[in-house]
């Protein structure tokens, strides 16, 4: 029997005068939650399940629901510090993290490269050591994966991806929570993505095959996904019946495609091959022309902060476009992480069907 989210939804929000677009979530019956997650890092959605990924989704998709849609207060972090590390800037993130936390009762601390520099002022090791002893959780934006790596190795407590140069996975859960809500359920779409191989997209091959989602991703040559990264991908759409097509035209990629994703072309450390760059990505250019060959369900997705060349303003602002629900959708997911990794507490919401 599916649940009817909207239902209570919307009598929720004519009872407190709230007026806000509820989206389709597809719940099944309730189900004795065996996943546990709690102590574990989140360095890369490589090391998670999708029985693991879709409990955080479906814990998300309670954390909303609860405290935005029916206004309760749950403080299920109180007591609890946050180190946040922040190697490069961020509004989403940093915002999401902070907010999140401190609205779940816990005390977030903000660091950045005049506070903390990691390996260079004090070591890794002892880094890792010193905030295991002060904090419950480090959730940390770095250049290098390797360095979260080490936190995680040296640290005693969860260490959490906030960005790196190989992957991005609290992007990737607020994207498919998106895509939860519009869709109703992720399981056979097609996710086209048109640009850099960089770790938004390192981050979606690690995890769209555990959905049974297809994946179709153009790169400019030279620009192509890790090689050790698609390998893997490879085996887990072997593994799951999926499709994974790596291709350099961007119409072949968008070709039927439900979800048309890019993200910038030029991240941050990259800022001296902009002009090299820009002209690699000519014809990558995310308009109405691509979504003509797309599915005609078609839905938008960037990551932000978006620049024009990457995808037109037809596209951006289109009614197609879920970038703002996707950027809100990072508080709730991160949330969800947070209370996976440092809580026993279990989804009060029916199981989303994914």
């Amino acid at each position: 029997m599916l649940f009817n989210l909207r239902i209570l939804l919307n009598n929720a929000a004519f009872r407190n005068g709230h007026k806000f677009v509820v989206r389709n979530f597809r719940c099944g019956q309730p189900l004795q939650n065996k996943v546990q997650l709690k102590g574990r890092d989140l360095l890369t959605l490589k090391n998670f399940t999708g029985e693991e990924i879709k409990y955080m989704l479906w814990l998300s998709a309670d954390l909303k629901f609860r405290i935005k849609q029916k206004g309760e207060c749950l403080p299920l972090l109180q007591g609890k510090s946050l180190g946040m590390i922040f190697e490069k800037r961020s509004t989403r993130t940093r915002l999401s993290t902070e907010t999140g936390f401190a609205l779940l009762g816990g005390h977030p601390c903000f660091l950045t490269t005049q506070d903390i520099h990691l390996g260079v002022n004090e070591s890794l090791t002892d880094t890792a050591r010193v905030l295991s002893s002060m904090t419950d959780a480090v959730l940390a934006r770095v250049y290098k994966q390797s360095d979260l790596d080490t936190l995680a190795k040296e640290a005693s407590i969860p260490i959490i991806n906030g960005l790196s140069d190989l992957y991005h996975p609290i992007q990737i859960l607020a994207d498919y929570l998106t895509l939860q809500e519009h869709y109703g359920s992720l399981k056979g779409l097609t996710l086209s993505w048109i640009g850099d191989g960089n770790n938004i997209l390192h981050s979606i091959m690690m995890s769209a095959a555990k959905f049974g989602m297809h994946l179709q991703a153009a790169t400019p040559k030279g620009y192509e996904p890790d090689p050790s990264v698609t390998k893997l991908a490879e085996q887990y759409a072997k593994e799951n019946g999926t499709k994974l097509l790596l291709t350099n035209d961007p119409l072949e990629a968008a070709q039927g495609g439900n979800v048309l994703i890019t993200d910038t072309w030029i991240s941050m450390g990259q800022e001296e091959e902009k002009k090299k760059r820009l002209q690699a990505f000519q014809g990558y250019q995310v308009t109405m022309k691509t979504a003509k060959v797309a599915a005609s369900d078609w839905t938008f997705l960037h990551c932000l902060p978006r620049k024009p060349e990457e995808v037109d303003d037809e596209v951006f602002y289109s009614p197609q476009s879920l970038v703002f629900p996707e950027a809100e959708n990072r508080k709730w997911t991160i949330m969800a992480v947070m209370v996976s990794l440092l809580t026993d507490y279990s989804p009060q919401l029916q199981k989303l069907k994914f």
